[in-house]
């Protein structure tokens, strides 16, 4: 996909990405988004630029009090969003959320999972808090999008979810052939990839995971999001054609408390990318993608 220059009347920003822009303003206030995991970092500013664009954008967040202090330092710049408290590691608040949505919104045009955890030191690996690594980044992920499929719009400007994830998720960082196996299936399934992250979590409990050949850098949080990507692309292959796009967004290094402030460049940067991938023009609008970076480009494999 070629690269193409900001319209500088919608899109204004410092960053030196010059990737995948609409050059025709499709949305507008009209235009829902719901961005998960967002009262900081990446969330926060996708939340932002959104809002600074000119759509109608659902700030969610486990903590009440957190999420409450982002929607009034936005507020306080002229950037009025929605809030509702999110925990989509607990399919009772993913339930609440949902009805909450039906009763306030028509419809749902964006979809943005950025909700996600790791118990991980930037240069430390343990694997004690996997169960929630995994219920948190792939199953909240998951149970969340597929309580909001009958909510699109699945209008003529398709309706767009972005998986926020990692590089560290591709399949290059299985070392164990058997393993990579079930996501090498060109028929790959969603039992296969609750399949190969059973494995995993057996191999924590076993403490065998060190010698099975899974990703050696941040395991748990590399698997959460081998399975989110992998993922992805089934959900992706269920809609294609039907007016839903479904891509993965790795930011890349990024200063945010996940990286302990440490990173490459800010989460406005990451989120001024993102904002251009979420607001590509319908007729720009790929699916079954993977972006890397701040001038993205597409990986062809999960």
């Amino acid at each position: 996909m070629k690269s193409q220059e900001p319209d500088p009347n919608y899109f204004s920003s410092s960053s030196s990405s010059s990737s995948l822009v609409s050059s025709t303003k499709w949305w507008s206030k009209e235009t829902i988004a719901i961005v998960t995991g967002a009262n900081k970092g990446i969330g926060f500013a996708l939340v932002k630029r959104l809002a600074e664009l000119g759509l109608t954008v659902i700030l969610t967040a486990r903590d009440v009090e957190r999420g409450q202090r982002a929607v009034e330092s936005l507020s306080e710049k002229g950037l009025p969003v929605n809030f509702f408290q999110l925990d989509v590691s607990d399919p009772s608040s993913i339930e609440a959320f949902v009805s909450w949505f039906k009763s306030n919104f028509a419809a749902l045009d964006i979809l943005v999972n950025n909700a996600g955890v790791s118990f991980n030191d930037i240069y430390k690996n343990t694997v004690e808090h996997a169960e929630t690594v995994i219920r948190t980044n792939f199953y909240g992920a998951k149970l969340l999008t597929e309580s909001l499929l009958p909510l699109f719009r699945r209008s003529p400007s398709k309706s767009r979810i972005l998986n926020i994830s990692s590089r560290l998720g591709t399949l290059s960082k299985v070392r164990n052939p058997n393993i990579k196996s079930i996501l090498e299936d060109e028929e790959l399934s969603e039992e296969q990839i609750e399949r190969f992250v059973g494995l995993f979590l057996q191999s924590v409990k076993n403490g065998t995971w060190k010698s099975q050949g899974w990703p050696e850098i941040w395991t748990d949080y590399a698997v959460s999001k081998l399975a989110l990507n992998a993922y992805t692309m089934v959900l992706a292959k269920r809609y294609e054609g039907e007016g839903i796009s479904v891509n993965s967004y790795c930011p890349g290094f990024t200063q945010t408390s996940m990286t302990q402030g440490q990173g490459s460049h800010t989460a406005d940067e990451a989120a001024d990318v993102g904002a251009r991938l979420l607001l590509l023009h319908p007729q720009q609008l790929p699916t079954a993608k993977f972006y890397i970076g701040l001038d993205p480009f597409v990986k062809s494999n999960l």
